[in-house]
């Protein structure tokens, strides 16, 4: 019988490149996908469409998707914040497109400068779009657990959200820690409720390691059945409107986690090794999750053993 498989969402060369003070160009932003592609990875946030002026990082993401490897084998996804950039997204030839919607008042106008009703409006309109042009949306749910400005997030408030999100016509839904602060109790409390109204196959979960937590957040909620997650390569990341907001959980971690449980992420470990340093040579900054110096030498041991 072949392993459960659990879907890897990479989000580095997006959530993680956002917050860098370096901006990577093109061919750079190019070459670290590559290297994740060659890790195995076939779930990347490739880029956003936002104003390059608001978060110069993602500038020229139309062209890179022009660029993009094995576009029949990856499935690439952008985010979206508004109609304007869905247009572009969509003339850059994007078929899978995620929004973010805050759960709180404060964390809507200091990262868009729309209140809650508003942004959550928005959103409903894009995912109703997406349906209608056959395409693949997503919806982020950003602070699900504590806002860095209102504190703890009221879970009734989440499930209303995402709620109002599938209705619009969301094909799936991430929950997001945006700031690191949920502890595993906290996971499965939200978590059971939204499987409960939606199914575990809707529902993925994107955690950021601030307080340590995120592994066991993430096994929180894989014993719940959710089966699909957002890592970042070296644990790169942060949001940039988000106060507090250290690096998203490493694919590293979760990859050798899971991998070492049994279950099937169709990705090669050692090429993911290779994957972090490339990406930390781009950066001219050291990357790597907790397990990472373990996995480089399991990699060098067995490098070193095939020319024996």
């Amino acid at each position: 019988m072949s392993a459960e498989r659990v879907t890897i969402n990479e989000v580095g060369p997006r959530d993680g490149l956002q917050s860098q003070p370096r901006a990577l160009d093109g061919d750079r932003r190019l070459a670290m996908i590559e290297a994740l592609v060659a890790a195995g990875l076939r779930s990347i946030e490739a880029g956003s469409f936002v104003s390059p002026k608001a978060v110069p990082q993602m500038a020229g993401t139309g062209e890179l998707f022009a660029r993009l490897p094995q576009r029949g084998e990856v499935r690439y996804s952008a985010l979206v914040p508004n109609v304007r950039g869905y247009e572009l997204a969509r003339a850059a030839g994007v078929d899978t497109l995620s929004v973010v919607l805050s759960a709180t008042e404060t964390m809507n106008r200091r990262n868009i400068n729309t209140g809650l009703d508003e942004t959550a409006t928005a959103c409903a309109e894009l995912m109703a779009r997406a349906v209608a042009d056959g395409v693949d949306g997503w919806a982020y749910i950003a602070v699900a657990y504590e806002c860095p400005f209102e504190g703890p997030t009221p879970p009734a408030r989440v499930e209303r959200l995402a709620e109002r999100m599938i209705e619009a016509g969301a094909r799936k839904l991430i929950v997001a820690d945006t700031i690191g602060a949920a502890n595993p109790a906290q996971v499965r409390t939200l978590t059971s409720a939204l499987v409960r109204a939606f199914g575990a196959e809707r529902i993925a979960c994107h955690f950021h390691d601030t307080r340590g937590m995120a592994l066991a957040n993430v096994l929180a909620a894989l014993e719940l059945g959710v089966r699909d997650f957002d890592s970042s390569i070296g644990g790169l990341g942060g949001c940039p409107f988000s106060p507090g907001a250290s690096g998203n959980v490493a694919t590293e971690d979760v990859v050798l986690m899971l991998e070492s449980m049994g279950l099937h992420t169709g990705v090669d470990l050692d090429a993911l090794v290779a994957a972090v340093d490339r990406c930390a040579e781009l950066l001219d900054s050291p990357l790597g999750g907790h397990s990472f110096r373990w996995l480089r030498r399991r990699a060098g041991t067995a490098r070193k053993s095939d020319h024996a």
